[in-house]
């Protein structure tokens, strides 16, 4: 299991219902992209990691973790507004107001990261998908979405214990070896997925699979309180925004 999932398996939100926690995560998200960048971008990341540190209890060195793969695409794609390319200067030259507009897309990615990393660590695949169903998204979809994530994990794991022999074996050794080994790691992770699938599709044939997978979802409710206070804070937040707006620019 990925580190991700197990911080939203053990999450101290993992019993409240998905809806409760979309609304305040991916809430989050749409303020960071919808409103300006200063403050307004800088105030939606600080509410996300003070959430996500508080009340969520996500642990900090799992937090950077996981977020500093999406932070360093964030980074990537603001680098780019520094520079631009042609003109009377030269052929690459600093770009006039790049350190700005990269200034403000690494705060809108960023805080829009955050936001989506909230609900990612308080709510498992496990209990968002089967509920798809019930918002209106096609049964066959979510069966495939289902069994795909439930099988990328044993696949992960076979690809460990594939490298793991492959290195007891001095399978990387040498930089020849080691190419060798990534082929053979690639060859035998294919092969393997197919069977587990053939057998996959047997095991529901023998099943009288009908076309859906019937899965036990964990009981929960939308919490009205939770709901309300969720979208008093995203209020606020816009307000104070347009309150500090002009005098901060």
């Amino acid at each position: 299991m990925l580190p991700i999932d197990a911080a939203a398996h053990s999450s101290r939100w993992r019993h409240r219902h998905p809806v409760d926690k979309a609304v305040l995560g991916l809430g989050l998200t749409v303020l960071a992209i919808s409103l300006p960048p200063w403050p307004g971008a800088a105030l939606v990341l600080l509410t996300a990691l003070a959430v996500l540190l508080g009340p969520a209890g996500v642990p900090g060195r799992r937090l950077w973790r996981a977020y500093r793969v999406p932070l360093g695409f964030c980074v990537t794609g603001a680098l780019p507004l520094l520079v631009q390319v042609g003109g009377p200067d030269g052929f690459v030259t600093l770009a006039g107001g790049g350190p700005v507009r990269a200034g403000e897309l690494l705060l809108r990615t960023s805080a829009a990261s955050l936001g989506v990393l909230l609900f990612a660590f308080t709510t498992p695949m496990s209990d968002l998908l089967p509920r798809l169903v019930n918002a209106g998204v096609p049964a066959p979809v979510v069966d495939v979405a289902l069994v795909t994530y439930r099988m990328s994990f044993l696949l992960l794991d076979s690809v460990r214990r594939i490298r793991e022999a492959q290195a007891a074996r001095l399978g990387h050794i040498t930089r020849a070896a080691t190419w060798r080994s990534l082929a053979g790691l690639g060859a035998t992770a294919f092969v393997r997925a197919f069977d587990r699938a053939a057998r996959l599709q047997t095991g529901l044939a023998g099943r009288g699979y009908d076309g859906t997978l019937r899965v036990l979802v964990p009981e929960a409710r939308v919490s009205v309180r939770f709901t309300t206070a969720s979208v008093v804070l995203l209020a606020a937040l816009a307000a104070l925004t347009l309150v500090l707006e002009r005098p901060l620019t």
